[in-house]
């Protein structure tokens, strides 16, 4: 793997929303709807906010959400066709921007060629699923999503070629998506023959809970998603209890000795942080977290805009956190702005202390119910992050002593004032 994802800020879209596609496949013979190349008015965009990557959801075709995939090797016709992915790389190429596909390897949409030939009965295309009799499994209940025989050679061949193929097309990376369902000799099998043929690749895998060491080490991935982090940043905030975020917070730096986490504070499949933080104030604190730990860090598309919206555990249900974008920046409102420049600020203090803040470990030096240090430091760096959540002002330890680099109030260098001295609810950054 090469070190460029130590650089690495993630700008996450879901495509199929952003663009405002239609929620079903387009009828059989219909002309593709070129709408992906609408992301390149982005671009700019994503490289203002101090963002260096495309994380894209799926664009591969798919009956309706995009993780139903019927066709690996297919753009979806709702986004358009391989055309307009590799112009939307090409353009990214042009400005240094790295580009992270979203793989759905654990199972398919009805519509899969091969599982309609299981289905018609096929016994080599039958060898590709697990199956109940003569009912396929599927994932997590639904009913449209059969789940893959990883242990079927057929099945691992094909990701295999899947993933070269679109390495070959110019992404960077793939997103791994339910890979805490995929059994850890699948992507053992998989990966080494990937990466022969393209070494600098990184992978990260979806994983919500468990070991997140032990399923890098067992399985061969780069990295996983850190939702432990993520539920204990916004958690912790809102319960006034920064036990559970110092907790975690060790939990992550433990895991920094073996794999670097891939860290977000939203995505495509949760409440959005504007929504799910009940006081808005405390937004700053949570970035503040994700941007000075270790970790490789991800921005929902939105988020930095203050986008709201509430996941709903019902059909359509994710509609409110993936909604249509503007056809350009300049059609985003102006109430954003704010939120913006929040983003622009620690992402740009984040990217002045890469790569070495990538791989920091981070300490708990002070700890109330309402108010925590971090000490991040790695090569090159040191940052000490000041938290509170207290409704009056908060002294903390002289110990903690350095220059502000930023903080609630927009602070910039030593301006004399005591930078130990918190406001309510506020946050700072110093110079460890």
């Amino acid at each position: 793997m090469s070190d460029w994802i130590d650089h690495a800020v993630w700008w996450q879209v879901y495509p199929l929303g952003f663009v405002g596609a239609e929620r079903e496949a387009l009828p059989a013979g219909t002309p593709p709807v070129h709408r992906l190349g609408q992301l390149q008015a982005w671009l700019d965009y994503l490289l203002e906010l101090g963002c260096s990557g495309l994380a894209l959801g799926p664009v591969f075709a798919s009956g309706s959400h995009g993780y139903d995939t019927v066709d690996h090797f297919r753009v979806d016709p709702r986004l358009g066709d391989d055309g307009d992915l590799d112009a939307l790389i090409g353009a990214c190429r042009e400005r240094g921007i790295r580009v992270l596909l979203d793989g759905v390897f654990n199972h398919v949409g009805r519509d899969f060629e091969v599982f309609r030939r299981a289905e018609a009965g096929d016994p080599d295309a039958r060898r590709w699923f697990r199956w109940h009799g003569d009912e396929p499994e599927v994932f997590e209940g639904h009913g449209l999503l059969v789940a893959l025989d990883h242990g079927e050679p057929a099945v691992q061949e094909h990701v295999g070629a899947v993933m070269r193929h679109w390495l070959g097309r110019g992404v960077d990376g793939w997103r791994l998506d339910a890979a805490y369902q995929v059994p850890h000799a699948f992507w053992r099998a998989v990966l080494p023959g990937v990466r022969d043929a393209f070494p600098d690749a990184w992978f990260v895998g979806e994983v919500i809970h468990g070991d997140y060491a032990a399923a890098v080490a067992e399985s061969g991935l780069d990295s996983v998603t850190q939702y432990e982090l993520w539920k204990a940043i916004w958690s912790a905030l809102n319960d006034r209890n920064f036990w559970e975020l110092a907790h975690a917070v060790e939990r992550h730096s433990a895991m920094l000795a073996s794999f670097v986490p891939l860290t977000f504070l939203g995505n495509h499949d949760v409440t959005r942080i504007a929504s799910r933080l009940d006081r808005p104030e405390h937004l700053g604190h949570a970035l503040a977290v994700l941007l000075t730990l270790g970790g490789v860090p991800t921005v929902y598309a939105g988020d930095e805009q203050a986008f709201t919206g509430v996941k709903e555990e019902h059909e359509f249900g994710d509609d409110a956190v993936r909604p249509p974008f503007p056809a350009d920046p300049g059609g985003l409102a102006p109430f954003g702005a704010p939120t913006r420049e929040l983003h622009q600020r620690l992402i740009g203090l984040r990217r002045r202390h890469l790569p070495g803040l990538a791989h920091a470990r981070t300490t708990v030096v002070h700890l109330t119910n309402t108010t925590i240090a971090l000490r991040s430091t790695g090569p090159d760096v040191a940052l000490v992050t000041l938290l509170s959540t207290d409704d009056e002002p908060q002294h903390f330890p002289d110990a903690l002593h350095g220059p502000v680099l930023t903080g609630s109030h927009g602070e910039d260098g030593d301006d004399g004032e005591d930078a130990l001295l918190v406001p309510p609810h506020g946050w700072r950054i110093l110079g460890g």
